[in-house]
């Protein structure tokens, strides 16, 4: 008798427990979304989100904020949300790099996979090798050969230490056998900004963040990071042409604190999916390179692990850290 009223007892905790998840998802949001962005306005991401939270505002009812948190290559933004109560409130837009920061950076208190919850991948992009006129060079293999006659006058940019461009930036150094110096900024713009004044030489980064001074001439595509070539600008070969297996792209996605319910997760989600299957999304990123690719929860932390295993991998062999 002891031994049924305890499972009667257990499974009603069960049952009250899914129904206030329930209900919980039936009523969310009820109150105001803050979604922080780990990185600086204006990049990929940062659209992205934007363009998101408008639109999941209009579905909700309920204002969705955004909040620039640029720290630390986005550590110090990650650990905040990692901490934050699992109620659908707080989400955090991830980039790439999310995948990869705790092989790279110290203090980093959380795991992408353990801490965190999926929702959506957004959206995902090329990236292209660029240089400034000044270099000279038309095609990768000129860029290798100048890197080895005048390497110590070479410097690419990248948009953070701990960026994809920065491990983009580390492979192409390694598979071209040259020792190009790498400078990182505080963002793709001020990155941007002084490859187009000529301060460095160039960039591997993501097409969306270039693509519009490549097509009005200010920089020179030398290569793709696709496996193929990108329809958008057919006449750039991949750089796999010259480096056999170099692939590399760059990502958006939203997460939330693990332990999220589930029903809250797949409310998100489905908002999201909505945002960007909009007319309106279509317009906006299909002439920036950038490729819409809302997704299952499960796809996009699939997506996570493998840049993780498979950059990590990278990041040990190239014994790279950020302080």
């Amino acid at each position: 008798m002891k031994f049924i009223l305890q499972t009667y007892r257990h499974l009603f905790l069960i049952l009250a427990v899914g129904f206030v998840f329930s209900v919980s998802a039936q009523d969310y949001p009820n109150r105001p979304i803050k979604i922080i962005v780990p990185y600086p306005p204006g990049g990929v991401t940062d659209i992205a989100t934007r363009f998101v939270a408008v639109k999941l505002g209009e579905s909700f009812g309920q204002p969705v904020i955004v909040e620039n948190m640029p720290a630390a290559g986005g550590v110090v933004g990650t650990n905040r949300v990692a901490k934050a109560a699992p109620d659908g409130y707080t989400l955090m837009a991830a980039f790439d790099s999310f995948a990869t920061n705790p092989f790279m950076y110290r203090g980093v208190e959380h795991d992408p996979i353990k801490d965190f919850a999926p929702i959506s991948l957004m959206v995902r992009s090329p990236q292209l090798l660029v240089v400034h006129h000044s270099t000279g060079v038309k095609t990768v293999a000129d860029l290798v050969r100048l890197a080895k006659d005048k390497g110590d006058q070479i410097a690419f940019a990248t948009p953070g230490a701990g960026t994809s461009s920065r491990l983009s930036s580390e492979l192409f150094k390694q598979m071209a056998g040259v020792d190009i110096t790498l400078v990182s900024y505080k963002g793709g713009a001020p990155a941007l900004n002084d490859l187009l004044g000529g301060q460095v030489s160039g960039m591997i980064v993501s097409m969306s963040l270039v693509l519009q001074h490549v097509q009005q001439g200010r920089l020179i595509a030398l290569g793709v990071s696709s496996p193929g070539r990108n329809s958008i600008l057919p006449n750039v070969p991949p750089i796999a042409d010259t480096f056999s297996g170099f692939e590399a792209q760059s990502w958006s996605g939203m997460i939330a604190p693990i332990g999220t319910p589930k029903p809250i997760i797949d409310k998100l989600n489905q908002g999201i999916i909505k945002a960007l299957q909009s007319p309106e999304a279509r317009e906006k990123f299909s002439s920036q390179g950038v490729e819409i690719v809302a997704s299952s929860p499960q796809v996009f932390g699939e997506l996570i692990a493998k840049d993780g295993n498979r950059w990590g991998a990278v990041i040990r062999r190239l014994k790279i850290t950020v302080d």
